[in-house]
């Protein structure tokens, strides 16, 4: 069963008119039941990034040419190019997923039960409990807490009560549900929190991998009024300067695509880099005036603390290549005759000094987050056995393999040297950066060459003062343009959706505050 279709709400009134914004039930979910021995059928659940649709298959590899007319030949995808034609490179795709096996994977099948029950008459939903082949929760054996694999699992929502059936009717019983209230509306917003919550109780290092990455507009030097007010982006710039306060060390590495999925140089796509670039220089900022405020700024740089990347790759040619480029200087041809591509980064997850991971389908930006948008779910998890501090020693069970899986197949090969293993020191995360550094290099450079590895630093500039500028060289993306940085373009004032015409006006945002709807498409 998946869980991937339209969400359209009526927000407000504005100048008198009727106002449609459309939204998304953006939850990726599979649920099957599966064998549980002694004849009997148990559910188990999986949530994540990954969509059911055509060009999400791929390998750690990420092939761009040499699969075209192989594994991929009927599975082309790249949105990028308004017309892709013959020899394109391939847009390659890394996402995260989880399965969950246990009794937060019935949590997993409640979620679809109450939306069902929302979208639909009941009759055609067949109740667990009269399936007597299948275990109900309090049936399913859990793990012992002596078994040092035994997870302990939450499942997460961002979903509001026009989208699932079973909120309580009274408001008052809402925050036993620890549910929020809206008018004529309750809003489940435990994402955000979940997030919020594991940055706040970090110790070491954050390692973020996400589709998107915006927010905390309030804090942003300008533009701080347009209601992008999830706390992530700001909850990791304030937990790094708590630390440098207390002359301890922190990093956080977040993960990112090189641009949003579409035309880098279209209005959509550059407001949303520009509002990614207000929201890394907040960041950048708040460590720098945190250095400064200790009697640091000589001696570290913002970038010692947090550092973002992307994702590419770059194939010389082989036998099994696409077609020679034209001469032609569109962004196809530049990317034939260059042979590079970004690697389209769809993650939604975070990983917390080696011990608690959060996978699901949120993005890090408002409409993922506000729980009035977009509907989302994920998980959250840890070993207890293997937790931070436990016998005094760092967190090494399957969290940590995890990360080092990623790390591995990002890097091009084993993450084997000692500093890899704290990665919330100076050494790590000056050696990923240069490791980032040199495969820009690679992937931006004249000459086209193979690349071992995909991990990039992000193509912008941060100075010692904390400030984000375009890359020397590189204020535009390579091959296929788009400012780097962003830029502020109205958008359109009119969409077409499925042959009906929006007229895109004006929006009061759950916070309050008046803003454009297309500003609330974009953030």
């Amino acid at each position: 069963m998946t869980t991937m279709e339209m969400k359209c709400r009526r927000e407000s009134w504005v100048q008198g008119m009727e106002v449609g914004t459309i939204y998304t039930h953006h939850q990726k979910t599979v649920i099957v039941d599966a064998d549980a021995g002694h004849n009997r059928r148990k559910i188990v659940a999986f949530v994540g990034g990954l969509d059911l649709c055509n060009g999400r298959y791929d390998t750690q590899d990420h092939p761009i040419f040499r699969t075209s007319q192989t594994l991929h030949r009927d599975d082309f995808h790249n949105p990028t190019f308004a017309a892709p034609g013959a020899g394109c490179p391939r847009e390659p795709w890394h996402d995260l997923h989880s399965k969950i096996d246990g009794p937060a994977a019935y949590d997993v099948l409640t979620n679809f039960e109450e939306r069902w029950a929302k979208a639909s008459k009941p009759r055609g939903l067949q109740k667990l409990e009269r399936i007597p082949e299948i275990l109900g929760i309090s049936e399913v054996a859990q793990m012992s807490e002596h078994d040092p694999e035994a997870w302990h699992v939450q499942v997460f929502r961002s979903i509001d009560s026009t989208s699932v059936k079973g909120f309580p009717d009274n408001p008052k019983h809402a925050t036993s549900k620890n549910l929020l209230c809206g008018k004529n509306i309750l809003i489940d917003m435990s994402i955000h929190a979940a997030y919020v919550n594991a940055i706040r109780t970090a110790q070491n290092f954050i390692y973020i991998e996400n589709q998107y990455f915006l927010g905390s507009s309030y804090g942003w030097d300008s533009y701080n009024n347009l209601g992008a007010n999830n706390l992530i982006p700001m909850e990791i710039a304030l937990k790094i300067a708590e630390k440098i306060r207390a002359n301890q060390r922190f990093a956080a590495y977040i993960l990112i695509p090189m641009w949003p999925e579409g035309v880098p140089t279209g209005a959509p796509t550059q407001r949303i880099l520009f509002w990614q670039q207000k929201t890394m220089q907040m960041m950048y900022q708040t460590i720098h005036n945190a250095l400064i405020e200790v009697g640091m700024d000589k001696t570290h740089e913002p970038q010692d603390y947090l550092n973002f990347f992307c994702l590419g790759n770059r194939e010389a040619s082989s036998s099994n290549s696409a077609p020679a480029a034209g001469s032609a200087n569109t962004p196809q041809e530049q990317s034939k005759r260059s042979r590079r591509f970004m690697i389209y980064v769809h993650s939604k997850g975070m990983i917390v000094d080696d011990e608690y991971v959060i996978i699901g389908s949120a993005n890090i930006n408002q409409r993922s987050m506000e729980g009035t948008r977009d509907s989302e779910i994920a998980m959250g998890g840890f070993q207890r056995r293997h937790s931070l501090g436990k016998n005094g020693k760092p967190a090494r069970g399957q969290v940590y393999g995890y990360r080092k899986s990623l790390w591995s197949e990002h890097t091009g090969g084993p993450v084997e040297e000692e500093c890899f293993d704290r990665p919330e020191s100076v050494e790590c995360v000056r050696r990923v950066r240069a490791i980032g550094e040199e495969n820009w290099r690679r992937f931006a450079g004249e000459a086209v060459v193979e690349m071992k590895g995909h991990l990039m630093k992000y193509p912008v500039e941060v100075d010692l003062m904390g400030r984000v500028g375009p890359l020397h060289g590189f204020a535009t993306f390579p091959d296929v343009g788009g400012n780097i940085l962003g830029s502020y373009i109205p958008l359109q004032q009119n969409l077409n959706n499925l042959g009906s015409s929006i007229a895109i006006q004006e929006n009061v945002n759950s916070l309050g505050s008046l803003i454009p709807i297309h500003e609330n498409l974009t953030i």
